[in-house]
């Protein structure tokens, strides 16, 4: 009986289901980080370069949006950063609905990717988007964004 998969416990939340994307290997983050700390001019190039040999890396992502300076280009690396974090969460367990919470750091680089395609999308007049990025960024955790990652545009 104890093997029988219908005498089994249910387990019972009354909360959604949280997901974790892992973390990126430690030489991934070193090279990310080696790429951040180049000097301001070659920063953009460094990081596009990070994000060429490492494209599912959503930190790598979200630092693009952060050193590019035309809205076009951040709205765009914001995008692709969001989406490919959608394939990490959706290879990771979440169906669509769930938490995935900025305390988890791992989380954080699709986060920030989803937080800038919010701004990136309030600032070319893409209100709708901006909108429903807000709404996905409460549903995912609803702790609402921890003020370390900036401001919302309006």
């Amino acid at each position: 009986m104890a093997d029988d998969p219908t005498m089994q416990p249910i387990g019972l939340s009354t909360q959604p289901p949280s997901t974790v994307i892992p973390e990126a290997a430690p030489e991934i983050r070193h090279e990310l980080a080696q790429a951040l700390a180049s000097p301001n001019e070659s920063r953009v190039d460094a990081v596009s370069s990070f994000v060429a040999r490492h494209p599912r890396d959503l930190n790598g992502w979200a630092a693009l949006t952060d050193c590019v300076d035309e809205q076009m280009w951040k709205y765009s690396a914001a995008r692709v950063g969001y989406h490919r974090g959608l394939d990490a969460l959706r290879a990771n367990g979440w169906r669509g609905s769930g938490y995935v919470s900025w305390a988890a750091e791992s989380n954080q680089g699709f986060l920030r990717c989803l937080l800038a395609l919010q701004n990136a999308a309030a600032r070319i007049g893409e209100a709708d988007e901006a909108e429903r990025c807000a709404l996905f960024l409460l549903q995912l955790d609803p702790k609402g964004v921890p003020s370390e990652f900036g401001s919302i545009a309006t």
